[in-house]
């Protein structure tokens, strides 16, 4: 194609016969054009480039400590103004703190711990504990009532719940000793998960579960999926029909909640654990209605097998590990399986 342009060109012109062969102008320029010859070594260095002794002293003076928490436009602003002084353009030092990992802020940072993610197991119940403080709004604008609920992993059980007048540690602790009292908790046996809520996070909390034999777990900072279960109880609370706008008193938060949690540990079919209701996952009864359920389908299936296209039904079996954040190995081995 390069011969036949060459040929052409000069009876017809350029024009013509890019055109008739079907070749763009700037490529039969450029193919006319002679070729460069490339050589391997270092690029040349260009007249206005800074030398070694004057990149030195842009980088001490941006680091000094009169400038590290400047910008260098306002730096190079403040050398003109002040000290009459010319080091470089603005962008020149940009690319010079570039070249130098300098662009950050150039003092010393305090660095923020990095955070692992928790990743909790709960095989039965009373192994792990979440808990959480969500607020209901009072009988006037700006007032609440702190509502604190604590929730088996595994059963989804809420096996304590208070409504106080004020977020308090002195509470939480509280809370927490007649539960753990109540449930027969063992030193070593639970693990208690929550927020970093000022409660959650106090000495007298600390220091019980201590004395209380209870591993304590936190969620990342800002990471409200590090608490998923407590964050859907709160949903489920809230959204439920019949959950009031605000509450008159304290005591009218405290019956809502002696209704509210009898429902939801004795009567509420959850998704999560079998469509059961907590209270029978919690207290070893779970098996026997799963084995009513299927008997139930059975006879369903053995009256009227052509309503069943592939198989005779079964019950939805009860989760046998409930995960907070699993392992990515897990995540990953069951999204291959799904697909």
């Amino acid at each position: 194609m390069k011969v036949a342009l060459s040929t052409l060109a000069p009876e017809v012109g350029m024009n013509d016969a890019c055109e008739g062969l079907g070749v763009p102008r700037s490529t039969g320029y450029r193919w006319q054009r002679p070729p460069v010859l490339r050589t391997s070594g270092p690029r040349p260095r260009s007249p206005r480039a800074l030398s070694r002794r004057e990149r030195k002293e842009v980088i001490e003076v941006l680091c000094s400590e009169r400038f590290a928490d400047q910008a260098p436009t306002t730096v190079h602003a403040k050398l003109l103004d002040e000290d009459r002084r010319y080091l470089c353009h603005p962008r020149t030092m940009y690319r010079i703190l570039a070249s130098e990992q300098a662009t950050r802020e150039r003092r010393a940072q305090r660095q923020h711990p990095k955070y692992k993610k928790p990743e909790l197991l709960a095989t039965a119940p009373n192994q792990v504990w979440t808990w959480d403080v969500t607020w209901l709004r009072g009988p006037a604008k700006y007032t609440y009532y702190p509502l604190y609920v604590i929730l088996d992993l595994y059963s989804r059980y809420v096996v304590g719940w208070m409504v106080a007048e004020r977020e308090s540690a002195v509470l939480a602790k509280r809370l927490i000793t007649q539960t753990c009292a109540k449930q027969g908790i063992g030193d070593g046996q639970l693990t208690l998960h929550a927020d970093r809520g000022s409660s959650m996070k106090s000495k007298l909390v600390a220091q019980l579960l201590v004395d209380l034999g209870v591993i304590k777990s936190h969620s990342r900072p800002h990471t409200s999926d590090d608490n998923p279960f407590s964050e859907a109880q709160f949903k489920t609370l809230k959204y439920r029909p019949g959950f009031p706008a605000r509450f008159p008193h304290i005591g009218a938060a405290e019956r809502h909640g002696q209704s509210f949690f009898d429902w939801y540990n004795l009567e509420h079919k959850h998704s999560g654990i079998a469509m059961l209701a907590p209270h029978a996952v919690h207290y070893g009864l779970a098996d026997g209605i799963l084995a009513r359920r299927q008997h139930a389908l059975n006879q369903a299936f053995a009256a009227h097998p052509e309503r069943f296209k592939y198989a005779a039904p079964t019950v939805t079996p009860l989760p046998s590990e409930v995960w907070i954040n699993p392992p990515v190995r897990m995540q990953e081995d069951t999204h291959r399986q799904s697909n």
